[in-house]
């Protein structure tokens, strides 16, 4: 891959990466293919391209709302993986992504009716790290888009992919009427400078910062990563607080799609096992009806499932056992229909 200069609002600086992970900060690693959907070598076709994902995953999250937003339900084809990554038993090996349509979740006691097997190569793999390393590589994350004519990887950036899904979603076949269709990322430079302002922000303090909260085990990475979420929330509170339905103003944008996965896992998930323990986004009036106002978009609420996300994180802690709330006010997602859920602030 060609030098090139990181975009801190898609990667984390790997300055030191393996000194800081030896002294217990969770570093996130940086995605190895990076191809542009729109080269000569991956041109946007109906049908041609494949998306590889895990609905616990939030970085796989951004692509399916991507994708469904953007109306590419029947031309961007679709695998799931399993929510859980495989264990010290499985033959190959632990912390692979599986493709296991009929392995029994702990949380429901049945298969996840979501979970596929894989069939956007043609191999019908069983591991994720297998579609890498037909290709000589030995990452193993997702998501991947696949191009299924060359059979080949085009990107594992989540980031980049979404751009790609938006910049194309025509040529790609998206079914929404062009008058109705959202377009993410505008021409108008300053609205696309003030969004990407906010994507930097909100990787940095949000996004990763949830995951350094975390799974990072210095009690001072995760006291400086919770006190920048917290800081952050309450920016993004009183950025909401004059009215705008969205970040920048009257229009969904990429900035409100990159900050909904995170958020939307918060309450139910992330509050415990992310250790953010500060606040739910309930406490937060603006923030919470403005993740309700987006989980009702068209095509959102179906972009994933919260029973993915608590299998697949509480799945993986030490004990493995689930937690099943919370129900009050009321369970999750149903509480995402209701925006008068939110707690107003209490005022001297």
């Amino acid at each position: 891959m060609a030098d090139r200069t990181p975009d801190t609002s898609t990667e984390e600086n790997q300055g030191d990466a393996e000194g800081r992970r030896a002294r217990g900060e969770f570093v996130r690693g940086v995605s190895g293919f990076r191809a542009v959907l729109g080269d000569p070598e991956f041109p946007p076709e109906p049908g041609r391209y494949h998306l590889f994902v895990a609905l616990n995953c939030p970085w796989c999250h951004r692509v399916t709302l991507a994708r469904n937003i953007l109306g590419l339900q029947d031309t961007v084809t679709l695998d799931i993986a399993f929510p859980g990554r495989t264990d010290e038993d499985d033959p190959e090996g632990p912390n692979f992504w599986q493709f296991a349509p009929d392995k029994i979740a702990s949380l429901t006691g049945a298969p996840l009716p979501e979970c596929t097997a894989e069939t956007g190569t043609g191999r019908g793999h069983r591991l994720v790290r297998d579609i890498y390393a037909a290709e000589g590589s030995d990452e193993k994350s997702v998501p991947v888009l696949y191009d299924k004519t060359q059979n080949r990887i085009v990107s594992n950036e989540s980031a980049e992919i979404l751009r790609m899904l938006n910049a194309h979603a025509q040529a790609l076949g998206s079914t929404i009427d062009p008058g109705e269709w959202i377009d993410l990322y505008p021409p108008d430079k300053i609205l696309r400078d003030e969004i990407d302002s906010l994507n930097e922000a909100i990787y940095q303090a949000i996004n990763n910062g949830a995951y350094k909260a975390g799974f990072s085990s210095d009690q001072a990475v995760h006291a400086a990563a919770f006190e920048a979420y917290f800081d952050m929330l309450e920016t993004l509170e009183t950025r909401l607080a004059d009215g705008r339905p969205y970040l920048t103003g009257e229009r969904f944008t990429e900035a409100d799609l990159r900050l909904f996965p995170t958020l939307y896992r918060h309450d139910p998930v992330y509050y415990l096992r992310m250790k953010l323990n500060g606040a739910k986004i309930l406490d937060y009036p603006h923030l919470w009806r403005w993740l309700c106002r987006v989980h009702a978009l068209p095509g959102v609420a179906s972009s994933n499932s919260l029973v993915h996300c608590r299998q697949g994180y509480f799945g993986r802690s030490w004990n493995r056992v689930v937690p099943l709330g919370p129900f009050r006010p009321m369970p999750y997602p149903q509480a995402y229909g209701h925006p008068e859920l939110a707690r107003e602030p209490v005022t001297d």
